[in-house]
């Protein structure tokens, strides 16, 4: 079932680029998702290490997604908006349960049942759902304790943040 010790042709260079490669894409990616499921970065950054040590040591294939993703920080926010993080670590869990359990079923061929509408569909609302919970990054707090629009000065610093 699991292919943990072989005898394959390495290349240490290679492997050494992808690996600084995957870090440094990684970290930030987990800091966001982080910030979006409403946890603190260094819980986004924990689980970002532990899957790709767990990916790494049983092994993953080329389509495999062993990173924070995108439908499960926006799935997460409802979860630790009404029960709290003490639940997430139960979820996640039980999502990795799940695919170990597709995975041994052999359930992955089924996606190809999926038209290719609905998976732009899925993820352009991803995207948009992405961007409204990035819009709050653009209030603050006025002089009467209120959330307010950015404005001014302020305003422009984070357009060109955002656009850099």
């Amino acid at each position: 079932m699991f292919d943990l010790i072989t005898n394959r042709d390495s290349n240490v260079k290679n492997d050494v680029l992808s690996g600084i490669t995957v870090a440094l894409a990684l970290v930030p990616e987990a800091v966001a998702f982080a910030f979006v499921a409403g946890v603190e970065p260094m819980i986004g950054l924990y689980a970002a290490f532990m899957m790709g040590l767990i990916t790494s040591a049983i092994g993953g294939r080329p389509g495999m997604i062993s990173g924070a993703t995108g439908a499960m920080a926006v799935v997460m926010v409802a979860l630790v908006a009404q029960h709290g993080v003490q639940y997430l670590f139960a979820a996640v869990i039980l999502a990795g349960l799940l695919q170990i359990l597709c995975g041994i079923f052999k359930l992955g061929k089924f996606i190809r049942l999926v038209p290719y509408p609905v998976m732009l569909g899925f993820v352009n609302g991803l995207a948009i759902v992405i961007f409204l919970a990035q819009l709050g990054q653009f209030k603050v707090v006025n002089a009467f304790g209120q959330l307010e629009w950015m404005q001014g000065t302020m305003l422009y610093w984070m357009l060109g943040l955002v656009a850099l």
